[in-house]
């Protein structure tokens, strides 16, 4: 998987000019039409690879959200200021996207990218989120790029092991520091957690004194709750 990965990476990633740019605007405007027009009519099309195309082992989908730094929200807010970018079933749609995607060291304000299999929301209380958790890596500004490419390729190229666990990474673009993150189903299953954490290391290149934190979601959803009712004396 990784070759195949790799083979494709230099024909397909990198800079694009202003005319491929706004091609891009018109097909993504074209593929919305016709995402409305399918789900006005009750049923929506499935992704498949296309002919030729290397399969993945699942389907998965890019998530964009920005807020206010700073303000808490909702699950119900959160849910509704998420953008779902698209989804893919193949390297080759899956470069398609990301090749076209800004960079997360070149985002602004308070970001975050979220590649999930398809069928799971990035949030704390999908289903399939909600009794496991993610391990979180703060990083210095300036590499976040280099390290969200690393670690989405590891996850579609299937190199954790782990079965079913991994659902989703997330990137988060702060001010002072960025933010990358992979979620996984079971938080108890200390083995598997064992596992990515051991992986993430190798796959990121990480020097053995970076700090790691697991957190469940359990506890995620704890700490924004008691943000939001915390009252604030002047």
């Amino acid at each position: 998987m990784n070759n195949k990965f790799d083979a494709l990476k230099d024909d397909d990633s990198g800079d694009h000019d202003q005319n491929e740019e706004n091609s891009t605007q018109k097909d993504g405007e074209k593929e919305k039409t016709d995402r409305d027009k399918s789900q006005s009519g009750g049923k929506r099309k499935a992704v498949v690879p296309g002919p030729a195309e290397h399969p993945l082992q699942y389907n998965y989908t890019f998530w964009y959200s920005r807020r206010t730094p700073g303000r808490p929200t909702s699950s119900q807010s959160y849910e509704q200021n998420i953008k779902q970018i698209g989804t893919f079933a193949s390297v080759e749609q899956f470069w398609k996207f990301y090749s076209h995607m800004v960079r997360p060291g070149d985002l602004t304000g308070h970001s975050d990218f979220h590649l999930f299999k398809e069928g799971i929301k990035p949030m704390w209380e999908d289903d399939a989120n909600k009794n496991g958790g993610k391990w979180i890596i703060r990083l210095r500004k300036g590499l976040a790029s280099r390290c969200w490419e690393n670690l989405i390729l590891a996850m579609l190229g299937e190199q954790f092991m782990v079965g079913e666990e991994i659902c989703g990474a997330v990137v988060s673009v702060r001010f002072q520091e960025d933010i990358i993150s992979i979620w996984n189903k079971t938080a108890s299953d200390q083995a598997t957690t064992a596992r990515i954490r051991d992986t993430l290391r190798r796959v990121l290149n990480l020097p053995p004194n970076t700090i790691m934190e697991y957190k469940t979601h359990t506890d995620s959803i704890k700490d924004n709750s008691s943000f939001r009712n915390t009252k604030i004396t002047l």
